[in-house]
């Protein structure tokens, strides 16, 4: 009988080289971006025609739009919320925040918003969200300085609580019983009001926002000074691993070519050989394709050991 035996993940030679640069290096960043997180199933926010009900991100995601409805503005963040805590880090997220533990000058730079390296234990020291989080949230008010990570309630308020029967088709057993998109507006939103939105507990009159980058904001200045500072002081950099982005647009670009100024080698995880560094591959990076929650263990495991499946306990 033919063997059925499938191939390995990562092809023998590639592992055995990565695997000792890996051993070697000192001084590692990483890039993360949506990939990452979809090799937990979450599922996309926008529904067809790249619509939330008949919102863009654009119309929701922006200081202008939070100034004319917060309370629509929290709906659209609440469901991305209750969608990313619906998902668990896969293994890829926790192998990550193990080689922590192993490579204390390793340092991991992340495009995504939806807590899942959080949640897996990624210490927030060596976790730098360059978009912000749906689970930080700050205070709005422009004197007040408060800010709180990793608010894992869902839902933050009780007006913001998505329904479990068919009343609000944005709930996920709704979606799974009728199978319909979250574009679909047969059922109209609520209105919430601004006091049932939630509030600082700092200044008590501020209405807390989302913690994440929308468009026409600037990038965390403080994220951005602690990175440049960890690249700036950092004689040479080993390796630069790309995980589930193209990094191919500012600020990731910008990462890659500089660690490569500095010596690194480029290895690129992702599920689309077309989607390379803007400044493309050379001679001694790697490219893994594939599922990252697959590759990534795989390719630490000289340094970290096995992988466990994710456990809240």
């Amino acid at each position: 009988m033919a063997s059925t035996a499938r191939p390995p993940v990562v092809p023998a030679d590639e592992l055995k080289s990565f695997s000792e640069h890996l051993q070697s290096s000192t001084t590692i960043l990483t890039l993360l971006g949506a990939g990452l997180s979809a090799s937990s199933g979450l599922p996309t926010f926008r529904g067809a025609g790249g619509l939330w009900r008949t919102h863009t991100a654009q119309d929701l995601a922006t200081p202008w739009a939070w100034a004319r409805d917060p309370g629509l503005v929290w709906q659209f963040y609440n469901y991305r919320r209750h969608m990313a805590l619906s998902v668990q880090p896969n293994r890829a997220h926790i192998a990550l925040a193990n080689l922590t533990h192993h490579k204390p000058g390793f340092l991991t730079l992340s495009q995504n918003v939806d807590g899942l390296s959080q949640r897996a234990g990624h210490p927030l020291d060596k976790l730098k969200l360059l978009h912000g989080s749906l689970f930080d949230v700050k205070c709005s008010d422009f004197w007040c300085k408060y800010k709180e990570q990793n608010n894992f309630t869902d839902p933050i308020v009780p007006a913001l609580a998505i329904p479990t029967d068919e009343t609000d088709i944005t709930s996920n057993e709704a979606r799974r019983t009728r199978e319909l998109d979250i574009s679909d507006t047969g059922v109209d939103l609520p209105e919430i009001s601004l006091r049932d939105l939630p509030h600082c507990p700092e200044c008590k009159h501020g209405v807390l926002r989302p913690g994440v980058v929308w468009f026409g904001e600037a990038l965390p200045a403080d994220v951005i000074s602690t990175v440049d500072n960890f690249i700036q002081s950092s004689p040479k950099i080993d390796l630069i691993m790309v995980i589930g982005t193209s990094a191919s647009v500012y600020p990731a670009a910008s990462y890659v070519d500089t660690a490569r100024a500095k010596g690194a080698r480029v290895a690129v995880v992702n599920m689309d050989r077309n989607d390379e560094p803007a400044s493309g591959m050379m001679e001694g990076d790697w490219f893994f394709a594939g599922d990252a929650a697959q590759i990534v263990p795989e390719i630490l495991k000289s340094v970290i050991g096995e992988t466990p499946e994710y456990s809240e306990l």
